[in-house]
Formats: structure tokens, C-alpha cells, sequence
């Protein structure tokens, strides 16, 4: 759920924007210095991180870490102002019919929209939002249709809790044609 200082913009899903990667670049340099050696990777996922798939205006980023130890990864996201999201599904999400532990934080208020998701490195659940990201990076029909749903949902379901509620599910059946892509393409985990 958003804080209250990002509730102002509302849910909107819109077209892609060509800036959305510089933007991630920033975010990420700057959590790189952060987090120094925990960070094993930082990767742009989600709708904004691939082209021409309209998207919510806020830039979702892994993290992977070797270790989700919340004292040294509270204290250095604090440092940057980043603020740690209190929601039970923000430390907590299912993957492969396993709970993997994890943790979002959203940066400080008033600055650029983001999430940003911390999940242990080689984690079925890293494995799958990078997954999602080349699949329709590389399906232009699945792409195409991903963001069809998602404008339509936007517009009938305005809250973000509901719209979140009802996209997860439909993730569920992408997800299926994402593996079976990975499949036939022998697609491997960038990350690995």
C-alpha cells in the first residue's frame, strides 16, 4: 500500500515512457552506493522495464542480496531516506508453492514513484521477476496483451489495493506462457 505522500497521484496506467530506464539508472546507482557489498545485483523489473508496455508511473527494482538481514539493510536504505513498506505481502510472497521472505521500500516522500522489492539472490522468486520482464521483452503479442488487461483493469478497478488483487492471478497465467517461453528458448537467469 502507498504511503500516505503517494496517494496524491492515484492509480493510472499509461504508455510507456523512454525515460523510465534512465530513471531506473539513477535509482540504482544510488542504492548501489548505498547498500555496497550487500547488493549481489540490482535489476530493472516489472511493466516500466520493458519497452512499449504501458505501466503504473513507478519503477520497480530488485535488489538481491545475499542475506535478508534487516538490520544492516534497514539502516542503509534509512540512510538514503528510504522507507520500509509495512504490509505483510511486502515481506512475504509465494513462488513455486514456497513463502520466500523479502522486503520493499519505496523512496522518500516527495521523490521519483518506486518500489523497490530486496529478495535473496537465486530465489525462485528473483528467478521469476526477471523472467517476466524478458518474456514480454521478447513476445510483442503477450506484451501487447499484458498491457491491454492493464489499462482496462485500471480503469474499473481505481483502488491499488484492488487492482493489485485482481492483476495477481492473471500474473499467474503469464507466468505459465513465460515458462513455457523460457522452454523452447532455453532462457537462462541473467542473474546466475
Amino acid at each position: 500500500m502507498p504511503f500516505p505522500d503517494e496517494l496524491a497521484s492515484g492509480l493510472r496506467v499509461s504508455a510507456y515512457d523512454p525515460g523510465w530506464p534512465r530513471e531506473f539508472g539513477i535509482i540504482a546507482a544510488r542504492l548501489g552506493k548505498a547498500l555496497g557489498l550487500l547488493a549481489r545485483g540490482i535489476d530493472h523489473i516489472g511493466s516500466t522495464s520493458v519497452p512499449d508496455l504501458p505501466a503504473k508511473d513507478c519503477v520497480d527494482v530488485q535488489v538481491r542480496v545475499g542475506e535478508l538481514d534487516d538490520a544492516p539493510l534497514v539502516a542503509a536504505f534509512d540512510a538514503i531516506g528510504f522507507r520500509l513498506r509495512p504490509e505483510p505481502w511486502n515481506h512475504t510472497e509465494t513462488s513455486d508453492g514456497r513463502s520466500w521472505s523479502k522486503r520493499v521500500f519505496a523512496p522518500p516522500a516527495g521523490e521519483r514513484a518506486a518500489n523497490v522489492h530486496v529478495r535473496l539472490a537465486g530465489s525462485a522468486t528473483a528467478r521469476r521477476n526477471l523472467l517476466f520482464r524478458d518474456f514480454l521483452r521478447a513476445d510483442a503479442r503477450a506484451r501487447t496483451a499484458w498491457g491491454q488487461f492493464k489499462q482496462r483493469l485500471a480503469r474499473t478497478a481505481t483502488d491499488l489495493y484492488d487492482y493489485g488483487q485482481i492483476k495477481q492471478p492473471a500474473t499467474e497465467v503469464l507466468m505459465i506462457a513465460a515458462e513455457d517461453w523460457a522452454q523452447r528458448t532455453g532462457w537462462t537467469d541473467p542473474s546466475r
